[in-house]
């Protein structure tokens, strides 16, 4: 009898007549609707990071989020600046040659801050100043 089972599901195989309990249930018309709208938002590419350095070794974080091409750095030089200038220099420099080395873009804006962009970004230098009115005091 169990050589007829098998030769009865080998021919079923064949012609294509299946019986329903050899369908999975796994396979069954059953489906999941997914609801897009609660979805967690996709992390967005482009971040604008703000960034302290307080002493030569805190340069690496910036350097590495520029390298990795989707941050904007705004950089707080003040505490070093307060600190030591030759320090600051360095700092400076080596910002501006990794941005060289991206095709990033630097500059200062205030007495305390710089901007470094990765290749994607550039900064606006035309800075619209204030029309002085002489008949106005």
């Amino acid at each position: 009898m169990k050589a007829k089972e098998t030769l009865l599901r080998i021919k079923d195989k064949i012609l294509g007549t299946t019986q329903e309990e050899d369908i999975p249930d796994e396979f069954g018309e059953d489906y999941l609707e997914i609801d897009s709208e609660n979805q967690p938002a996709k992390k967005s590419k482009v971040i604008v990071k703000p960034f302290m350095i307080r002493e030569f070794q805190d340069v690496k974080l910036v350097l590495d989020a520029l390298r990795d091409g989707y941050t904007i750095a705004l950089v707080n030089i003040r505490p070093l600046k307060e600190k030591d200038l030759i320090e600051l220099k360095r700092v400076v420099n080596k910002l501006k040659k990794t941005c060289d080395a991206i095709d990033g873009d630097i500059a200062g804006f205030g007495e305390d801050w710089l901007v470094a962009t990765p290749n994607f970004a550039s900064v606006d230098r035309n800075v619209p100043r204030p029309s002085i009115d002489p008949s106005v005091q």
